[in-house]
C-alpha cells in the first residue's frame, strides 16, 4: 500500500483540530481548511495549544512539538486540497453542509484513487457517498474526542465503498495515526453512539424528572459502575448540541423513543447552554 504522505483535513474545531495534531505528530504533511482566515488562525492556536499542554505534561518534547508545527499548514480554500492523498472531512454534524464539503473535494482532489473519510458521529455514509463520483473512495472515519488521547476510531464502510479503500484506511488509521479501529455497520449512530447516546439521553431524562442531580448521577456511575467520567459531564464534554443532532439522526431512522431528545436537552441548546465549549451546560466552566 502507498504511504499516505498528504493529508487534508477540513474543519479545524475540536475534532478536526485533534485529527490534524495526530497526522502531523505522526510525521504528516497535513493542510487543514477552515471557511475564512481568522477560522484558520483560530484553529492553528487550537492546535498549537493542544501541543503545549503536551510538553507541559512531560508528554512530547519541545522538538517534536515544533516539527509537528511546521508540518501544518492553513487554508480557506477548499481547490488547495488539490494534491491531497486522503482527505477527512470535520465539518459540523449537518447533512447538508457535509455532502456540499465532499462533493466539491470530489471536484478539486486531482488523484482519483485518494480516499474522502467523513469524521461523522451518525450519518449515514451512503449518502455522501452517492453525492461524489467516486463512490468506492468514500468511507466513514469515526473519531473520539479529544482525538489525541482517544485511541477508537470507527471505520464504517458504504455499501459503495470498494474493499481497498477499507483496506487503505485500516492501514492508515492503524499503522501512520496509531490508532486502534473497529468495522461498524453503515446504521446511524454506527457502534458506539447507538449504544452510548440512549444511556447518556436517560440521564438527562433523570434530572428533568427531579430523580436526582446530576451531580449524583454522574458520582454513581462512576463510583458504581467504574466509568471515567459521568454521563452528563461527557455530555458537557461532548456539547450538548452535538448529541442532539445525534439523536435526531438516531431517531430519525429508528423511530425508537429511547433516541428522542428529552426536551431538557433542546431548551439548553436553545439557550445556549452547549457544555464546555460554552462555558455552562449540566456544570459551569471558568472561561
Amino acid at each position: 500500500m502507498e504511504t499516505i504522505s498528504r493529508l487534508g483535513v477540513v474543519g479545524c474545531g475540536l475534532m478536526g483540530s485533534g485529527i490534524a495534531e495526530v497526522a502531523a505528530r505522526g510525521g504528516l504533511d497535513v493542510l487543514v481548511a477552515e471557511t475564512t482566515p481568522e477560522a484558520a488562525v483560530a484553529g492553528r492556536r487550537r492546535i498549537t495549544g493542544s501541543l503545549d499542554r503536551g510538553v507541559r505534561r512531560g508528554k512530547l518534547t519541545e522538538e517534536l512539538r515544533d516539527l509537528a508545527l511546521a508540518r501544518l499548514s492553513f487554508t480557506h480554500d477548499l481547490g488547495d486540497m488539490a494534491d491531497r492523498q486522503f482527505v477527512i472531512e470535520a465539518v459540523a454534524e449537518n447533512r447538508d453542509i457535509k455532502t456540499n464539503v465532499i462533493r466539491t473535494l470530489d471536484k478539486v482532489v486531482a488523484d482519483p484513487d485518494a480516499v474522502l473519510a467523513t469524521n461523522t458521529s451518525s450519518l449515514p455514509i451512503v449518502d455522501l457517498s452517492v453525492a461524489t463520483e467516486r463512490p468506492g473512495q468514500v468511507i466513514g472515519m469515526h473519531f473520539f474526542n479529544p482525538v489525541p488521547v482517544q485511541q477508537l476510531v470507527e471505520l464504517i464502510p458504504a455499501l459503495t465503498t470498494s474493499a481497498d479503500t477499507l483496506d487503505r484506511t485500516r492501514r492508515f488509521a492503524t499503522e501512520q495515526l496509531g490508532k486502534v479501529t473497529v468495522q461498524a455497520p453503515d446504521c446511524s449512530g454506527f457502534v458506539v453512539n447507538a449504544l452510548l447516546v440512549p444511556y447518556l439521553l436517560a440521564a438527562v431524562r433523570m434530572v428533568a424528572a427531579g430523580s436526582a442531580s446530576a451531580e449524583d448521577i454522574d458520582r454513581g456511575m462512576e463510583l458504581g459502575c467504574a466509568h471515567p467520567m459521568g454521563p452528563l459531564r461527557l455530555l458537557d464534554l461532548v456539547g450538548l448540541d452535538t448529541v442532539e443532532s445525534i439523536a435526531d439522526t438516531l431517531y430519525d431512522e429508528y423511530k425508537e423513543p429511547l433516541y428522542a431528545p428529552p426536551a431538557l436537552l433542546r431548551r439548553m441548546v436553545a439557550a445556549g447552554h452547549l457544555g464546555r465549549k460554552s462555558g455552562r451546560g449540566f456544570y459551569g466552566y471558568a472561561s
